[in-house]
């Protein structure tokens, strides 16, 4: 499957809640509850594991992609991801860029790229 970036540099792709719903898995959106509840200590139904993606203008994204303020500003600037941003590196993607050595690679390659 091709990659589909999401504002924060993110793989949407390889995401649990994108797969079982491209999937249209019911067993997948139990166990990716399951799995994010325990991880980020929330309650998550299986019915909030819904999501075409970042990316999407449509309504159906995972709840925290709804209220992400990452989403949010990239959205506004019109951007597809933070590394065409004149900012990035900014405040609100550090926490992605210091747990997630992929996302941070993909990121300053795209932001190099652009300075040339």
């Amino acid at each position: 499957m091709k990659e589909m970036i999401a504002v924060c540099g993110l793989d949407c792709s390889k995401c649990g809640a994108f797969l079982a719903t491209k999937q249209n898995n019911d067993q997948k959106r139990v166990e990716v509850a399951q799995e994010w509840s325990k991880r980020f200590k929330i309650d998550i139904n299986p019915e909030d594991i819904n999501c075409n993606g970042c990316q999407s203008d449509g309504e159906r994204v995972f709840n925290y992609c709804k209220v992400c303020e990452i989403r949010k500003c990239g959205k506004e600037k019109g951007l597809k991801n933070c590394g065409y941003c004149d900012d990035y590196p900014c405040h609100k993607v550090d926490f992605i860029l210091t747990n997630n050595l992929d996302t941070k690679k993909r990121l300053d390659e795209i932001n190099s790229s652009l300075k040339g």
